[in-house]
């Protein structure tokens, strides 16, 4: 019997240990890529993703400040927090295709399931480089909101790819360049490549988002750009703000005209 890709998607989810969840998704996305997953929506995604016992989630006001610097707790501060950015990115790609796969089509579906197949990579690319400082996933505390953005959108799929690739990646290609030349200037050779491989992997996450709600706003009649803002502005808790990385946003279909003055 075919499993579907609702229950496949939905087993991934409520993996709780890291590295099973890695398993899970990257499973998952080429078992549908080889056609091994039926396209049925039988079972309900679940309101929580599993989650490991560590790392603790704190609200974001409790946040230690990660501090100043390029090597010891500082540099480690920074690593993890881009695996549990990582991590929590996984859950999201996997519950926007398990969540809204059903009424977006079958390339929604895979889009998707390979954005969190490539989240997952871009997880353990970050933990290992943290295990060769001595550290690992887990050890400090992260930031316990990230999951918010979900539950904000789950009753519609329009607001959620306005948020999630469109405003929280995009963030990414703005933030990510900087953080580039650091490393590259402290000689972190190979966080310099993982950086650059997720830049780059980003981008097309983004695409993706802008893409499919381009095409859903269409078949809502309405015009993208204005769509987007509207939803951003009833769904975003925070503020989009400069510096942008103009160039990277085009490239994923975020034109200047969409995102210049909206707060």
């Amino acid at each position: 019997m075919t499993d579907t890709v609702a229950q496949t998607i939905r087993a991934a989810l409520l993996e709780s240990d890291p590295y099973a969840k890695v398993r899970a998704t990257r499973s998952a996305a080429r078992d549908w890529r080889l056609g091994r997953l039926s396209f049925v929506f039988d079972v309900e995604m679940p309101e929580e993703p599993g989650r490991p016992s560590h790392p603790v989630l704190l609200p974001p006001a409790q946040m230690p400040r990660r501090g100043k610097g390029s090597t010891g707790q500082p540099r480690i501060a920074l690593w993890h927090s881009l695996a549990h950015i990582e991590f929590v990115a996984i859950d999201l790609a996997l519950d926007m295709a398990g969540r809204f796969g059903r009424e977006m089509g079958e390339q929604f579906t895979g889009d998707f399931l390979m954005v969190a197949a490539e989240e997952a990579m871009h997880f353990v690319l970050l933990d290992r480089h943290l295990r060769t400082m001595g550290s690992h996933y887990g050890v400090l505390p992260a930031h316990g909101g990230l999951w918010s953005a979900a539950q904000d959108t789950r009753g519609d799929v329009a607001a959620r790819l306005a948020v999630v690739p469109m405003v929280l990646e995009a963030r990414g290609l703005d933030v990510t360049p900087g953080m580039l030349a650091k490393v590259r200037a402290h000689g972190d050779r190979r966080g310099a490549r993982i950086l650059e491989r997720i830049l780059d992997d980003e981008i097309r996450h983004v695409r993706f988002g802008a893409k499919h709600f381009t095409d859903r706003a269409e078949r809502m009649g309405a015009e993208p750009a204005n769509l987007w803002k509207t939803l951003v502005q009833s769904h975003f808790r925070g503020a989009i703000k400069p510096p942008f990385n103009d160039s990277a946003r085009l490239a994923a279909g975020l034109p200047l005209e969409w995102y210049a003055g909206v707060v």
